[in-house]
């Protein structure tokens, strides 16, 4: 039978407590400023890249199909919103009939590639309606993709999101994985961005996304992860004929601000909090 601990025991373990708790608080304070970004924090390299420069380098780290893509649309009458892939015939009086068909079996529907004008667009996003934020398509035609996308969301959270996002991000950085965090447009969740240098297998990406979410949750077992919604890619494969979950990307100009970490570690940013500006 092990002998009480003495008086001496206990004050020695809750000064271990204490200390570990104090390491604990300012590593959740340094996290916790990832979620705050400045307007005047982005470097002047950067600042003065051309918009040439800025749409390729955007287009080269959110790199989704680009025969097909998406882009929102919103509805004043019933304050519906979603994405729909661009087509180059719709709204034509003589080849598109949306009474008639539904998209996807329209014979005359014609897929829009992503193009320089539809980047920049969403970049510039002067649409009050946010009409002019585009989606790609994850999965690539081979079953390969170009980055991990982890979405957590509150509405299914009663505790807030922003612990479950820190502490995904705390294993990415355990594991050295390069992520960016960004807010969503209602400021309700957040997406946690992986780039990879060469396309990867999406059934291997998620292999990633779902390690890196169970080694969060076994390095805190109070960790539920509610807020955890799903990743991109969502699926292996395609199957089907299908394009695969599309995610609406960031840095529209309205809500540009939304990024809160270096995109990728291979950008020439200055280390902190940066962004990507249009102007």
């Amino acid at each position: 039978m092990k002998d009480k601990p003495t008086y001496q025991d206990l004050l020695d373990a809750n000064m271990r407590l204490l200390e570990e708790n104090s390491k604990l608080r300012e590593e959740v304070k340094r996290l916790k400023d990832l979620f705050v970004i400045k307007e005047n924090a982005v470097p002047q390299s950067i600042q003065h890249l051309s918009l040439e420069t800025k749409v390729a380098l955007f287009r080269s780290l959110f790199k989704g199909r680009e025969d097909v893509f998406a882009r929102r649309w919103y509805s004043k009458t019933n304050g519906k919103s979603g994405y729909q892939p661009v087509c180059l015939n719709e709204w034509n009086r003589q080849l598109c009939d949306k009474r008639k068909y539904k998209c996807a079996e329209c014979p005359n529907r014609q897929l829009k590639a992503l193009g320089y004008d539809d980047v920049y667009r969403h970049l510039e996003g002067r649409d009050a309606d946010g009409c002019d934020v585009i989606g790609v398509y994850a999965i690539l035609a081979d079953n390969t993709c170009n980055f991990l996308c982890a979405d957590f969301d509150d509405k299914s959270c009663g505790n807030g999101y922003q612990n479950d996002v820190l502490a995904y991000v705390s294993v990415c950085e355990e594991w050295k994985i390069p992520c960016s965090i960004e807010r969503s447009r209602s400021g309700n969740g957040a997406h946690v961005w992986i780039f990879f240098e060469n396309p990867l297998e999406a059934a291997k990406a998620r292999k990633l996304g779902n390690a890196l979410l169970t080694r969060a949750m076994a390095r805190d077992g109070r960790m539920t992860f509610k807020s955890y919604d799903r990743l991109f890619p969502n699926q292996d494969r395609l199957s089907g004929g299908g394009f695969g979950n599309l995610v609406a990307l960031p840095l529209q100009g309205r809500y540009r601000c939304t990024v809160c970490r270096p995109l990728a570690s291979r950008i020439p940013w200055e280390k902190g909090r940066s962004g990507l500006r249009l102007h």
